[in-house]
């Protein structure tokens, strides 16, 4: 497993500074819940990992080192080119800092100084499952720099989504693979929120 180890500590997609976070246990303590519960993105290596931990190593100073399980092969999908993976502008937060329970949905908008009001995540989601359907599905992924902070305090996880159409070096079943996955994924959260 060492060498395992070793080849994925090169990928820098897989390591995440936390320096830019100020509430660093709250923000760390948050994306562990979602530890294998979405997808991760790695654009260097064209990879999707649906299988991997999330560690916290004191040598890796202010970092999270996300490290896909080297025995799972059939969990990490090659050849998944950067442009498909989209930022969203969609974040959840944890409701404790909002003092609500559960976990919410805030949107931004690219260029505008205004943010939406959270809105209750199993809502949220139906929402966007409704908008998109059929070939275009929202299939939500995280990649480096997408654990952040709202207002110096709240931490967030920003969404990518993966769009379908653009995988079209992929057969269709490879991408109803990769569909499957990542939906189960995200309805698994909707089950526990």
């Amino acid at each position: 497993m060492g060498y395992a180890v070793h080849q994925d500590m090169n990928n820098s997609d897989l390591i995440w500074g936390l320096d830019h976070i100020s509430q660093q246990q709250r923000a760390t303590d948050f994306v562990k819940r979602f530890e294998n519960k979405l997808c991760i993105f790695s654009p260097t290596v064209n990879q999707l990992y649906s299988n991997y931990n999330i560690f916290f190593p004191e040598d890796q100073d202010k970092s999270m080192v996300v490290l896909p399980d080297p025995y799972a092969f059939h969990d990490t999908f090659n050849h998944i080119p950067a442009d498909a993976v989209q930022a969203t502008g969609l974040h959840i937060i944890p409701g404790e800092t909002i003092n609500r329970s559960g976990l919410y949905i805030v949107i931004t908008q690219k260029g505008k100084n205004v943010r939406s009001i959270p809105i209750p995540f199993k809502e949220g989601l139906r929402q966007i499952l409704k908008r998109f359907q059929g070939n275009d599905p929202f299939l939500p992924v995280l990649k480096k720099g997408d654990l952040r902070e709202f207002d110096s305090q709240m931490p967030c996880l920003h969404l990518h989504r993966l769009r379908l159409s653009s995988l079209s070096d992929l057969s269709s079943l490879e991408r109803q693979g990769i569909k499957n996955v990542i939906s189960e994924k995200i309805m698994g959260i909707y089950r526990e929120s």
